[in-house]
């Protein structure tokens, strides 16, 4: 019996995978203000605007609908369901673009040095995972993690989204890899190669989380697409 229920557990999730406590997805409406995803709504590509590089000028991806409509290929293309399966590198993480909404802000566009400010889901929190790429090279960025008893601070440097990360990298993993880009009119820049990546913070586990500061300095132009928790208990 009790090898039959092992041999259960390897099937539904695999030999090595992985197991995490209940995560929570952020909402952090409040600091979005880009769309650089074209989507595909009403039968028609909506072009994405304030993209991820060019200082939101230069570039934007696809969800596979729009790359497939305009007959591009949709391998390197984002995939239609915003929700990332988990792996060992990270849980279920969601961003914000859908195919059924052509109006709704999708991520948060930082240029300069300049910070953002939002109220955590309030809870216990191990780690966090923050979805991010920085264009124009790599950029550092400040996490300010603020509990009732006082403030958390840690400092990652990002690198530029073309650039590949080590496999052992303690504060860094792929969320989305080796993606194309497209231009102001939806036509492929450049095939594949672009990441979104994932930036890892510890938070305090004892703790209840209250808001997150994440600020940036003058280098890089960041796009900081989604946040998702990981309880403590």
């Amino acid at each position: 019996m009790k090898i039959f229920s092992l041999l259960l557990l390897v099937a539904l999730f695999g030999p090595g995978q992985r197991q995490y406590n209940k995560v929570v997805q952020f909402d952090i409406n409040p600091v979005l203000n880009a769309r650089p995803v074209s989507t595909f709504d009403g039968g028609n590509p909506v072009t994405w605007k304030t993209g991820i590089d060019g200082g939101g000028t230069g570039d934007g991806y696809l969800t596979k609908a729009a790359a497939a409509f305009i007959m591009d290929p949709v391998d390197h293309a984002l995939p239609d369901d915003p929700t990332f399966a988990a792996n060992d590198s990270h849980p279920d993480i969601r961003l914000h673009y859908s195919n059924n909404d052509s109006l709704h802000y999708q991520s948060c566009a930082m240029r300069g040095e300049t910070a953002v400010t939002f109220s955590a889901a309030k809870g216990k929190y191990s780690m966090l995972y923050f979805a991010m790429t920085s264009a124009e090279g790599g950029s550092t960025i400040k996490f300010d993690l603020t509990y009732a008893n006082g403030d958390q601070i840690t400092e990652i440097q990002i690198p530029d989204y073309y650039q590949d990360i080590p496999a052992n990298d303690p504060n860094l993993c792929y969320l989305a890899h080796d993606l194309a880009k497209w231009g102001p009119t939806n036509k492929m820049t450049e095939r594949n190669h672009h990441n979104i990546d994932l930036v890892k913070v510890q938070a305090d586990p004892k703790q209840t989380l209250i808001s997150i500061k994440i600020s940036k300095g003058k280098q890089g132009y960041v796009v900081f697409w989604a946040v998702t928790g990981e309880l403590s208990n």
